[in-house]
């Protein structure tokens, strides 16, 4: 059985910061509004502290539902609206990753690798089945199959009716990768999955075999650090094509039916993509939000008021792009020019995992279980961002940071308090096979 140990990992980073200091966080300075963002509702799911480690634990939204997990061991699931519980129940499992959602179940991972799958309605027990792996981001569901990915490289076939595995692949991880691993995507007949060898997986959901793997970040430099190209957040498939980002890697499109890459540019996530019909939306390592024409990489605006902020991956709201940070604030940027519109404070605690949308309300989750619903609208009468300069050229060269809004009269003021460094950097800490 493998096991990861962070200690080491960090020693590493503390050997590095004798050479290197570490970027300090972009102070949050003020900007004109042009959204109005109010708190609709607050609950909390429980915590339990682990060590500062990344969990994946995120919201998943179906219908009127809101499920959420917390490490301590409770299941909720609450009424998108008024935040009302529907139901709520105690696993006695550390939990880690979760929740997926789909064909009437929702089912979690734990720390030690426990799968567990209840009732959508009313959260009862259907099945639990132990892997060999921690269980870092949630299952993927479908009548045919439910499909969880592990720390040690495995992506598990799954039975919705009972949990017995059904077929299983493997990729090789690197001895010093991040910690965190890419969610399974279903699309038809395939399972997609990204790795910590920088490669993406597809295999059919019937028989488990493998349809094709494609390279998006081989490694390169001297150093296990330097050779880091994880790629940690899930695909993203639309339509025919394929989309994918690794850290300290690439971003790339791939043709669905076969993996072949169309174009690839420099780029390092761990966070993931957003897009809409024209453009991607990526959140950098470095914490700058960037936007590029999906069908050809090129980059139309890059915003990095918000530098080292550890921030969240974009979520779409309507005209509007949504990503937090370290210290519980909620941005929303323009999404034609990058501008930052509107910003409000969740709480105190880091929001690692992505705001979920629906219609104009965002959901977001702290990394102390705490979740906060808040109720988007446009200001009457502010005008919008500028326009961004045009880009140099299509090639992917980085455009201009597009200029602010003029102020009209509402102005969201700086934070009174001044960004530290972040205090569980470590948390997204790689980690050493033994």
């Amino acid at each position: 059985m493998r096991r990861w140990i962070v200690l080491a990992a960090v020693l590493v980073f503390a050997a590095c910061g004798k050479d290197k200091e570490i970027d300090a966080p972009a102070k949050l300075l003020p900007f004109a509004a042009t959204l109005k963002v109010n708190r609709a509702w607050t609950a909390n799911v429980g915590y339990k502290k682990a060590a500062g480690l990344r969990l994946g634990l995120g919201l998943a939204l179906d219908g009127n539902r809101i499920y959420a997990a917390g490490h301590k061991g409770d299941l909720v699931a609450l009424d998108a609206t008024t935040g009302r519980q529907v139901w709520r129940v105690n696993t006695k499992l550390e939990l880690a990753g979760g929740a997926g959602v789909g064909n009437g179940m929702v089912a979690i991972g734990s720390s030690r690798g426990d799968v567990l799958a209840v009732s959508l309605s009313n959260g009862a027990k259907l099945w639990s089945v132990r892997l060999n792996g921690e269980v870092l981001a949630p299952p993927a569901i479908s009548d045919r199959v439910v499909v969880v990915r592990t720390v040690d490289g495995k992506l598990h076939g799954l039975a919705p009716d009972d949990g017995h595995e059904l077929w299983s692949q493997e990729q090789q991880v690197p001895r010093l990768s991040l910690r965190g691993t890419s969610r399974p995507v279903l699309t038809g007949e395939l399972a997609l999955c990204g790795f910590d060898n920088g490669k993406v997986m597809a295999v059919n959901v019937l028989d488990g075999s493998v349809q094709w793997e494609a390279t998006v970040s081989p490694p390169h430099g001297r150093t296990e650090l330097e050779r880091l190209i994880d790629i940690d957040s899930a695909v993203d498939v639309v339509g025919q094509d394929v989309y994918a980002v690794g850290f300290q890697g690439r971003i790339a499109m791939l043709a669905l039916d076969n993996g072949q890459v169309w174009w690839s540019h420099e780029a390092s996530s761990y966070r993931g993509l957003g897009y809409d019909d024209d453009a991607l939306y990526m959140s950098t390592a470095d914490g700058d939000v960037v936007s590029m024409r999906r069908r050809t990489g090129a980059e139309l605006w890059r915003q990095n008021a918000l530098a080292h902020r550890l921030l969240s991956k974009v979520a779409i709201s309507n005209d509007a792009l949504v990503t937090a940070d370290f210290q519980g604030y909620v941005h929303w940027l323009d999404k034609s020019t990058g501008a930052l519109i509107a910003r409000e404070r969740a709480g105190k605690f880091r929001i690692s995992t992505p705001p979920v949308v629906s219609g104009n309300m965002v959901y977001v989750i702290n990394d102390a279980g705490g979740i906060t619903a808040f109720k988007v609208q446009p200001i009457p009468g502010a005008p919008r961002p500028k326009a961004p300069p045009a880009p140099a050229t299509d090639k992917g060269a980085p455009a201009t940071p597009p200029d602010t809004a003029p102020a009209p009269t509402n102005t969201a003021p700086a934070p009174t308090d001044a960004a530290p460094a972040p205090a569980d950097q470590g948390s997204d800490a790689p980690k050493t096979q033994n």
